[in-house]
């Protein structure tokens, strides 16, 4: 089959990567890509979801996956499916469990999904009056809207709390995504991700994973779109995967349903494990970054064949295998992100990192004179797969110390968390 991916970033390299390997593919083509996916599929520089509508019929492509939410929360997947094209992906209506965090809350509340307490404002004086009344700090401040992950501002004091909530509905920060805030409890407990295949109606979960939000080791700075990932996540046992199985994954999709709006595609639920249980921190309606680039490695099976059973509504758990094994993935970013990030600068050891052992991933690279160059603020993705985690760190930051640019800079500790509860279980 051919099979198209929409997306530019290493989310979509490791999409294309693992869809390559299906023995089912034959062509796989990517819009707009970059330069570093040359390797696994043709790039197509077109933009507009006409241009791709058009693009996907005249080439007769057989499966259509959305890497970005952005096409997804436009409706995207609802003009494949007026056109019968297969979409690997949820409608606009269903899409807004990511793109509106106050319907995602009042979706669980009424179902009784565990996640935080909250209230959602669109008033500034109400938020702030919200704010003043309450004597309980950190609390957590999040747009509404779509911020590239980076949407949630954890308030230390009451004052910060106020600015933030100010700067959010005032439309200075997200870019308009705060018009509308959602202001909720702040939990404690360790994060965690579990991503699961859907049909509309059934769920198979894929293996867990944890990602790293903070820009500095040890959880420190602003928060970014991933600084890396490891898969599977100790924290994740196997009662409490069954227990995030039963009490979160399941009945979103069903509630979904119940309403009216099946959701087919990858579903993204960002977890903090509390000493009540897990409870739900965000869904996402597409694959993470960069939990993908961890977690798609360790997958053993036919991708291509598992996304069309999605959209077909004929999944099974028998299709979904994994790798008995580890995965560690390094983000390496450029200098000054995430407030901004520098380009140009020269790449070098991207083949030497692989002769190591390790896939490279591209998030933020262009050709130039056939050498890669920094182009983005996330550039590359460094993921190691080995029989244990402590093998996979290992591999993973031998394939980082051979890449090198002006401003390179990534965080040291990616796993570090995970291999704590192995070592404690000792």
């Amino acid at each position: 089959m051919k099979v198209l991916v929409i997306g530019s970033g290493g989310r979509e390299h490791a999409l294309l990567w693992k869809l390559s390997q299906s023995p089912s593919v034959t062509d796989v083509y990517v819009v707009p890509g970059n330069d570093g996916m040359s390797d696994v599929a043709s790039l197509i520089p077109i933009k507009g979801n006409d241009d791709i509508i058009d693009f996907a019929r005249l080439m007769q492509v057989d499966l259509t996956v959305a890497g970005p939410e952005t096409v997804l929360t436009e409706g995207l997947a609802d003009e494949f499916e007026k056109r019968g094209m297969a979409f690997f992906g949820p409608s606009k209506a269903a899409a807004r469990i990511e793109g509106s965090k106050g319907f995602a809350k009042a979706l669980m509340k009424k179902y009784g999904i565990p996640t935080a307490a909250y209230e959602t404002f669109d008033d500034e004086e109400k938020a702030i009056a919200y704010l003043k009344a309450n004597d309980t700090y950190p609390i957590v401040i999040k747009a509404d809207g779509l911020a590239s992950g980076k949407g949630v501002i954890i308030a230390q004091s009451e004052e910060e709390a106020i600015d933030t909530v100010k700067d959010m509905l005032e439309g200075h920060t997200f870019s308009g995504a705060g018009r509308s805030v959602v202001i909720e409890e702040f939990m404690e407990g360790e994060e965690a991700s579990m991503l699961c295949f859907c049909d509309g109606t059934n769920v198979v979960p894929m293996i867990s994973a944890q990602d790293h939000k903070r820009i500095f080791d040890f959880d420190k700075g602003p928060n970014t779109g991933g600084m890396g990932a490891y898969a599977p996540a100790p924290v994740m046992t196997k009662e409490m995967c069954e227990e995030v199985n039963v009490r979160i994954l399941r009945p979103i999709v069903a509630a979904m349903k119940k309403e009216g709006y099946p959701f087919k595609g990858c579903l993204y639920a960002g977890l903090m494990i509390t000493s009540e249980g897990p409870k739900v921190v965000e869904f996402n309606c597409r694959f993470g970054d960069p939990e993908t680039e961890a977690v798609l490695p360790l997958f053993d099976g036919d991708l291509a064949r598992v996304m069309l059973d999605c959209v077909h509504g004929t999944l099974s758990d028998d299709a979904v295998v994994w790798k008995k094994a580890c995965a560690v993935d390094v983000v390496l970013a450029s200098e000054g992100y995430p407030a901004s990030h520098s380009s140009g600068e020269v790449i070098s050891g991207i083949e030497d990192a692989k002769k190591a052992g390790c896939l490279v991933f591209h998030a933020g690279t262009v050709k130039k004179n056939g050498q890669y160059v920094v182009n983005g603020g996330r550039v590359l993705n460094v993921v190691a797969l080995a029989d244990t985690l402590a093998e996979a760190k290992a591999k993973a930051y031998e394939g980082v110390s051979r890449i090198s640019w002006r401003g390179m800079q990534y965080r040291h500790d990616i796993a570090d968390k995970g291999l704590l509860h192995l070592e404690a279980k000792k």
